[in-house]
């Protein structure tokens, strides 16, 4: 018998399945989306990642005041312990500011190409007789534009001769004031007129010069600082400049014993690689639920085959007595299950994509971690790979009923009932 005809007779069994072999088919359209959505929205939320925690900058180091609870805590390093003490010791909760003088520290290490510090607070901005009160950030003006990640939509980036200039971000543009912020137009921040040199491409905080953010920021004084920002030369070599960073400013704060220090160095390098971990775990199980709808399907495709076997018994046995041979009757079960696969493949690809980009239309807009899964990424090598997993699964659950069928007796079949 031909192939051609084997696939004809399977696909006419399919056509005339009773409604248990449409229920199947049903299980497999719901396996197969469950794959396609959960694996589409991964993909989508790492592409996403990538991107936000690429523009973070794995250059970047961040020294902040105040030490974690715990030594090892993701993208943190305390350095050794100078005192002869155990590093690896939960770390003192003491504070202690960090200062001008710690940026100048900072900028002996080699592998240092930046160093900046910023104070932050949150300032009351009028514009068009409208006040709000928003987050503000002092900068070096000089260094700011080298070192931040931040892209303008705009208009420019602080220089050194500004001293009553801002950049806003696009939120306080268009969302905050919906009236709009013009180029170069001005604002009120506490009482003082700053005049508005560059628009960000996205964000909600207003950056200005650090000296005239100690004058509109309370209780910063002239020396203290929130956080410093590091710029590396070599990333590759950016754990050795944590570990230079720690020892440096331990040294110059007369800190001895790694219990007692009171800042962190925190890397984006280490925060990035520490998410993507986690969402990829997130993902393995994710799909790992998916795939025991597939097998839970497969087992469904096994039992339609048998009662298929049993209910074509007296067929069977009328086409072997006609001169079938067994490879054949075996194709074609074999090709009815692979049938059952590629249908509910086709169907369950379809609504995965449509319960992806239903999922990402519902959480497009939300704050927060459910921004991540806001993206889907479908590849064609995504909607290929379910297609033939489907069809694979099919035949597979199909081999041991259509071997059955191809060894019946045609006189045993023939006496079926």
């Amino acid at each position: 018998m031909k192939l051609s005809k084997s696939f004809s007779l399977a696909l006419n069994i399919l056509f005339h399945s009773k409604l248990r072999s449409w229920l199947t088919i049903l299980g497999i359209i719901i396996g197969v989306a469950a794959v396609v959505a959960i694996v589409s929205i991964s993909q989508g939320a790492e592409q996403q990642l990538e991107d936000r925690l690429g523009g973070l900058g794995a250059d970047i180091l961040t020294i902040s005041p105040g030490a974690s609870r715990a030594a090892g805590r993701m993208g943190e390093f305390h350095g050794p312990d100078i005192g002869g003490q155990d590093g690896g010791r939960a770390a003192s909760t003491s504070q202690k500011n960090i200062t001008k003088s710690d940026v100048l520290v900072l900028r002996t290490i080699p592998n240092v190409k930046y160093a900046m510090g910023t104070i932050s607070g949150r300032a009351d901005v009028t514009y068009s007789s409208k006040t709000s009160s928003l987050s503000v950030q002092g900068v070096d003006p000089e260094i700011w534009k080298d070192i931040t990640t931040e892209t303008l939509a705009s208009g420019r980036f602080l220089s050194k001769a500004d001293t009553f200039s801002v950049v806003v971000g696009e939120n306080v543009v268009t969302s905050i004031f919906p009236e709009g912020i013009p180029l170069n137009s001005n604002i009120i921040i506490e009482g003082t007129a700053f005049r508005v040199v560059g628009i960000l491409a996205e964000g909600s905080t207003i950056y200005m010069p650090i000296a005239s953010a100690r004058n509109i920021i309370e209780d910063k004084g002239n020396e203290k600082l929130d956080s410093i920002t590091v710029k590396v030369k070599d990333v590759s070599i950016s754990d050795t400049t944590v570990e230079d960073i720690t020892k440096k400013l331990m040294l110059s704060r007369g800190i001895l014993k790694a219990s007692d220090v009171d800042f962190s160095v925190r890397s984006q390098k280490a925060m990035q690689e520490t998410m993507q971990q986690t969402l990829s775990t997130m993902t393995l199980f994710l799909g790992a639920i998916a795939v025991i709808s597939l097998i839970v399907g497969a087992i469904g495709i096994a039992n339609t085959m048998f009662t298929s076997v049993l209910e074509k018994t007296r067929d069977i046995g009328i086409m072997k007595a006609i001169g079938t041979k067994n490879r054949d009757i075996m194709l074609i079960f074999l090709f009815n299950s692979g049938l059952i696969g590629l249908v509910g493949g086709i169907g369950g690809i379809i609504l995965g994509i449509f319960a992806s980009g239903l999922i990402s239309s519902m959480v497009g807009t939300s704050g927060g971690a459910m921004r991540f899964i806001g993206n889907t990424a479908i590849s064609s090598g995504l909607l290929i790979g379910a297609l033939s997993v489907s069809v694979i699964i099919g035949m597979v659950a199909g081999v041991i009923p259509a071997y059955r069928a191809s060894k019946l007796k045609p006189v045993d079949a023939l006496r079926y009932e």
